[in-house]
């Protein structure tokens, strides 16, 4: 499955009756649509490189490792759970934490490209690895952390960012907040972010979002440097 275009209108999930993409790694449907994310892009780069699978694409994968800054970031995360990891055993990057190896690989990863689509804010392409990487990678991720960025998940699919303001009185509201309200509050604020999307027609959307400058480039491409925050 194709993830959502740009302007789209967040579905609901079928299992877990939240909108699709946000319900992981709880809900299997939701989880099996993040892997897609980086699946679907993995899939292409097989094809533009004629290998099928087996060894080939094994050889491949350890290739797209060595050098994360050459591919997108989307092919660099697909090319390590096609690896094991030589201290943990478990998929390169995504063992228990300390584990010396995945951590490498985790770091070193953050320098694979990120291109921001048409007609989104510099920097949602950012925004969207991180939050998948926070969700396929749930066990590195505090309980707080994971809940926000997989609920956000949906809305930066279509082109949403948040306003650094937005996301620092969001964070500020959940801290200050019993543990266990912070999932009915988080849930009512990307409520009313979903709502104030599906209000705004698509083209308005769309344009809302773009670059400002009429010179700037729809789409960007840039490298996440390692140690970045994120």
């Amino acid at each position: 499955m194709r993830r959502p275009e740009v302007g789209a209108v967040p579905r609901r999930c079928a299992q877990c009756g939240g909108y699709e993409y946000g319900g992981a790694p709880a809900c299997g449907v939701c989880r099996r649509l993040v892997d897609g994310v980086v699946e679907e892009e993995w899939g292409a780069f097989l094809r533009r490189w004629d290998v099928a699978g087996g060894d080939e694409e094994r050889s491949l994968a350890e290739m797209v490792a060595a050098e994360p800054d050459r591919y997108d970031w989307r092919v660099v995360d697909a090319a390590l759970d096609r690896l094991e990891c030589p201290d943990c055993g478990d998929r390169l990057a995504r063992g228990p934490v300390g584990c010396p190896a995945c951590d490498l690989a985790h770091g070193f990863r953050y320098a694979a490209i990120e291109t921001d689509r048409p007609g989104v804010p510099p920097g949602n392409e950012h925004a969207i690895r991180v939050n998948v990487s926070v969700v396929r990678r749930p066990h590195v991720t505090s309980d707080g952390e994971l809940l926000v960025r997989r609920l956000l998940l949906p809305l930066l699919l279509v082109g949403y960012l948040p306003a650094t303001e937005e996301a620092q009185r969001l964070s500020a509201q959940l801290k200050k907040s019993p543990p266990e309200r912070r999932a009915l509050l988080a849930e009512r604020a990307v409520e009313a972010l979903a709502a104030k999307l599906s209000r705004t027609p698509r083209a308005a959307r769309g344009a809302a979002s773009s670059p400002t400058s009429p010179d700037t480039p729809a789409a960007t491409r840039r490298r996440s440097a390692r140690g970045r925050p994120r």
